[in-house]
Formats: structure tokens, sequence, C-alpha cells
């Protein structure tokens, strides 16, 4: 299992997508598809069954990223935990190419100004008491989705409206990624 903490890293992705173990190119026609399970770390037992549904479906990166944007006044963003070292001991017992962990400057610039905004599917339920929440959580799923490319992404159904929103903004920006929800269990 590879960690990679930065867009430059993530090249050692790309060439595993691109060529066997020889470095010989696979043919496209059999490529492993690339699975995403996305996470804030601090993993338990119902990450885990992500993890494990994710390997079913193709080669699983995950990803570590404790992401500022979603939290808004109030919510402790200091105090999340942060256990990177033990979330590398569980994943490595499981069926995980790699894990992309990048530091916040790594995702965001103090410059930055677009966001993805929710529509209809944010009002009500969680994202009525926590204005902005998923527009941050569309932010960081956009640019995950765009840094590794994963072909699909592993979200737990317990997260039922944010499942909504994030396919709501596959189907408006037409990404090429297959969104699967599984019994989130814990």
């Amino acid at each position: 299992m590879e960690l990679w903490q930065s867009r430059a890293e993530l090249g050692a992705l790309k060439d595993r997508r691109t060529q066997n173990e020889s470095g010989a190119p696979k043919d496209s026609r059999r490529q492993d598809k690339l699975v995403l399970v996305p996470t804030m770390g601090a993993l338990h037992d119902g990450h885990l069954s992500l993890v494990r549904a994710a390997a079913k479906l193709g080669d699983v990166v995950v990803s570590i990223f404790v992401n500022p944007t979603q939290f808004g006044p109030g919510e402790d963003f200091e105090a999340y935990p942060r256990t990177l070292e033990r979330d590398l001991d569980l994943l490595s017992a499981l069926p995980v190419v790699g894990v992309f962990a990048p530091p916040v400057q790594e995702i965001y610039s103090r410059a930055e100004e677009v966001t993805v905004q929710p529509g209809h599917r944010a009002r009500g339920l969680c994202g009525g008491d926590r204005p902005g929440h998923f527009a941050g959580v569309l932010t960081v799923v956009n640019k995950l989705f765009n840094l590794l490319g994963p072909d699909m992404a592993v979200f737990g159904r317990k997260d039922a409206q944010q499942c909504l929103v994030i396919d709501q903004m596959v189907r408006d920006l037409k990404m090429p990624v297959r969104l699967v929800d599984v019994p989130t269990r814990r």
C-alpha cells in the first residue's frame, strides 16, 4: 500500500493504472477500475466495511482528508481527530492500493474562490442546520475526483443526504464517476 501526500506523488497512481508490473502498457480494455473511498480519517468499522465493499469493485484508493470547508461556525475543525498512523495500520490489513492523505494547503490555496454550490437537495435535514457544509463537501469531493480520477466512489448509505447531493453534482457536471452507496456497518 502506497501513501501519497501531494499531487506530484500521484504520478505513481497513474503509472499503476496504465502499466502492468513489468512496466509494459496495460491493455486498455482490461484496465482495472479505480474505486475511491473518501474519508476524513479516524477510521472505524463503518469505514472499513466501505473499503471491503470497494475492493469487490476494483483497485481501492482511500482518501484521508479533514476538510476545513465543511466545518461551520461552532464546529471545531481543530479538535477533529487525526489518527493517520492508526488509520494506515488498519488499512494495511485490507486490499488497498494506496492512501491519499494530503495536507490542507495541497487541496486549498489561500487565493481560491471557486466552490461547488449544492442545489435544493441540500436544504433541510443536515443542510438546514449546517450552512455551507454541503458546499464544502461538494468542493472537496470534486477536487478528489479531479485529482485521483476514480471510475467509482463508495459512500455509506448512513449519509443519505450527502449521497444525494454528491449524486446531483456528478450528474450536473457530467463527471465520469459511478457512485456506489452501501449499507454502513458500525
